[in-house]
């Protein structure tokens, strides 16, 4: 993990007189698993949309595999390499599990049969092989979560940003879900995730960044971020923090 995929260099954004992220900088390296940290409010939706191209910055730049992506189009973005799931996962209803991992693979296949055969090949990875021909609008939650994320990877992509992927799942899911996202980096996919349960980011990020009030306050190893005063204090106040002294 040496040769940095993304760089996000001093970007910054702001809404009206809400100056919601404030020079933000950080490398991700190829084949990092990233937790992106911080309480609500912390600016961390807005990062993801700008690196995705859903807004553009006010200030700054951002790289992806070399290739300056500031203020490109999520169309361009997603050609660069860059694939992303949201909070909330709204697959195409009224098509199949397969016709909507189909629609993915159309980004980069040539020909709706090639694009099958790559969406065929992701159920299986994603275990939904049996689902293929069920209506999206009735699967579970937690298996449109699924297909959400394999539509992102029918892209091909070299970067994939999650979202808070385990949201209103049980635990066995979300452990399911760890499982699967760690075989997603073995697949040659980088990953930068936004996710609020502790457990399932010390136990799936090699290394985690947290923002507060728009700024990054710390970049590290994920048992050592998490007990930083500074970042004790962004979650839970100074009087937390005091009384823990």
């Amino acid at each position: 993990m040496s040769e940095t995929l993304l760089r996000v260099d001093q970007v910054g954004k702001r809404f009206g007189g809400v100056h919601a992220v404030k020079g933000l900088s950080f490398d991700l390296k190829r084949g990092e698993i990233l937790g992106l940290l911080g309480p609500n409010g912390a600016g961390k939706t807005t990062a993801f949309n700008m690196i995705a191209g859903f807004i553009e910055p006010d200030a700054g730049h951002i790289t992806l595999n070399g290739r300056d992506i500031t203020g490109k189009r999520p169309w361009d973005v997603c050609q660069a390499g860059l694939a992303r799931t949201f909070q909330l996962s709204k697959p195409f209803g009224g098509m199949s599990t397969r016709e909507n991992l189909v629609v993915g693979s159309l980004v980069k296949a040539n020909d709706r049969k090639r694009a099958r055969e790559k969406a065929d090949a992701l159920l299986d990875f994603l275990g939904m092989s049996a689902l293929a021909d069920v209506d999206a609008d009735n699967l579970t939650a937690f298996e449109r979560r699924k297909v959400e994320l394999g539509r992102a990877l029918s892209t091909e992509p070299s970067l994939l940003l999650m979202d808070e992927v385990v949201a209103g799942a049980t635990p066995q899911e979300a452990m399911a879900m760890v499982g699967l996202i760690k075989r997603v980096r073995d697949r040659g996919v980088t990953v930068l995730i936004i996710e609020h349960v502790m457990k399932v980011i010390m136990g799936l990020s090699d290394r985690v960044i947290v923002m507060h009030l728009g700024e990054l306050i710390a970049n590290g190893l994920p048992a050592e971020v998490v007990s930083q005063p500074n970042v004790l204090k962004a979650y839970f106040g100074d009087d937390y923090v005091d009384a823990s002294a």
